[in-house]
């Protein structure tokens, strides 16, 4: 079987030396030695002043809203996971989509302002699958209204713009280190500001307010992490350039077989040191993607509609048509993406993909060599649905 996707881990003997040295302190949860040694690491690998490691990614969202007093309406994509739009929801604001760049797959800053009413407060955008949004567009945007910018970068460990860490921008950044990511603590994220002051907000919400032993300063949560997701993400660290270098390996080995592929790809933002996240693969049609899934699934190759359906489709939202998200999410899927992925499982997923797409051709040409039906119209003009 070939999955979507499997975790990286480290050497179980690393792990274990972690795990011992915690049985020893009997220190497990409430800001550890584990913890702040990976929140110092943390910030010296991607070479950023702050950064608070907490729960999951969507806390960090949750956290990041709270601290920045957000209220009202938030511009964002409708493209991306659900806890980008639900952190929204459950934070009392108002979600307010903007369509995406059909290349990018980011929120297409053109339409940014045409949404903007006395009601928003901030722009809440996505560089969907480590690919970087256009952040001096946003920036002028935010700088012209008044609004935070809050980013939510769960896919971007490792992606640099413009020479820094991804999440040196926007009023917060934001990501998730879940078992799925290329960097990961089995469960956590982070929450990642160059202000010292709405960083020091967040460090007092993620332990329930308090600033003190007997002391609250804010209203909090608990959004603090445990020593043993600690120690896994000081293992995974050790190995984080190793983990990338495979990744970009494996994603150029994909492109450059799928050249003759009768679909699109994203387009990665100029200047920008990309992660290699994800490898989205954008089909002509719905039809073909689901055709495509279908036979890989029968050899057990198992891809991800990753994001399906678009954000705006959901119960709790007010229905808008976003046309440019709706379709490519209609048509789109990521293939299997891994560390211990081999050069023949993928030669074996491209070759079932293109196989696809010809036997889909080669059926279309029969259909239309049986000649002229009724009115001059062909079978095989029937069968594409002319």
């Amino acid at each position: 079987m070939i999955p979507v996707t499997k975790p990286f881990l480290p050497k179980q003997a690393e792990f274990k030396s972690y795990v011992s040295s915690i049985w020893a302190r009997q220190w497990l949860t409430n800001n550890g030695p584990l913890v702040n040694e990976l929140e110092l690491k943390l910030q010296q690998y991607l070479d950023l002043p702050h950064l608070l490691f907490v729960t999951n990614g969507t806390i960090a969202l949750q956290l990041a809203i709270q601290a920045l007093e957000i209220k009202g309406e938030v511009i964002t994509t409708p493209f991306s996971f659900v806890a980008t739009t639900s952190s929204l929801v459950w934070q009392s604001c108002k979600p307010v989509f903007v369509d995406i760049d059909q290349k990018t797959l980011n929120i297409d800053p053109d339409k940014i302002e045409a949404a903007i009413t006395p009601n928003t407060s901030a722009i809440m955008a996505t560089h969907v699958f480590g690919n970087p949004c256009d952040i001096e567009a946003i920036d002028r945007i935010a700088k012209k209204h008044d609004l935070k910018v809050i980013y939510d970068a769960a896919h971007c460990f490792g992606t640099k713009y413009k020479g820094k860490s991804i999440f040196a921008y926007g009023d917060v950044s934001t990501t998730s280190f879940h078992a799925t990511k290329l960097f990961h603590t089995i469960e956590g994220g982070a929450v990642f500001t160059q202000n010292p002051e709405v960083l020091k907000k967040m460090a007092f919400m993620r332990n329930f307010g308090y600033s003190g032993v007997d002391t609250f300063s804010e209203i909090g949560t608990n959004a603090k992490n445990s020593e043993f997701h600690a120690a896994m993400g000081l293992c995974n660290l050790n190995y984080i350039d190793q983990i990338l270098s495979k990744r970009k390996e494996l994603s150029v080995h994909y492109m450059q077989r799928l050249t003759k592929a009768d679909a699109e790809f994203q387009v990665v933002q100029d200047d920008t040191d990309f992660n290699y996240a994800y490898f989205p693969i954008i089909f002509k049609s719905e039809e073909i993607m689901l055709d495509v899934m279908k036979q890989l699934e029968l050899v057990q190759v198992y891809c991800r509609r990753y994001f399906y359906p678009s954000l705006s489709a959901l119960p709790y939202i007010e229905k808008i048509n976003m046309p440019i998200c709706d379709s490519i999410a209609k048509r789109i899927i990521c293939l299997p993406l891994y560390h211990t992925l081999t050069a023949a499982d993928q030669d074996l997923v491209v070759r079932i993909i293109l196989r696809t797409q010809n036997y889909r051709k080669k059926q279309v040409v029969k259909l239309a060599d049986y000649g002229t039906l009724v009115n001059g119209t062909t079978l095989g003009m029937v069968v594409n649905g002319h």
